[in-house]
């Protein structure tokens, strides 16, 4: 299991270079027409809808390890149980912040 972290590892600070390359070159030629370096920078402004996804996606993920926790302490579920219910709150969590969402 620990033998695919380092490939990944590795990977993924390769694909970061060449993407901050290519990013860098994309903005150095946007400037060279006479372009704003922050052209792909649509929306400048904080997404409110976007942290309250987050939000609650962060605080259900935390209710759900607490639950896992109480429920193996009582002895009611095994340490998968902590999958279940990450899974199970985050999943939750979404589907309110959906209706939340179109009710906005």
């Amino acid at each position: 299991m620990e033998d695919i972290f380092v490939p990944i590892s590795i990977f993924a600070m390769v694909f970061g270079i060449v993407y901050l390359g290519i990013r860098k070159k994309e903005r150095m030629e946007l400037i060279r027409r006479g372009l704003d370096g922050d052209y792909f920078d649509k929306n400048k402004t904080p997404n409110k809808a976007l942290n309250l996804k987050y939000g609650l996606l962060s605080i259900s993920i935390g209710a759900g390890i607490l639950i896992a926790r109480a429920l193996e302490y009582y002895g009611c579920m095994h340490e998968e149980g902590y999958f279940a219910m990450i899974f199970l709150l985050g999943g939750i969590s979404l589907v309110v912040y959906y209706f939340l969402e179109k009710k906005l």
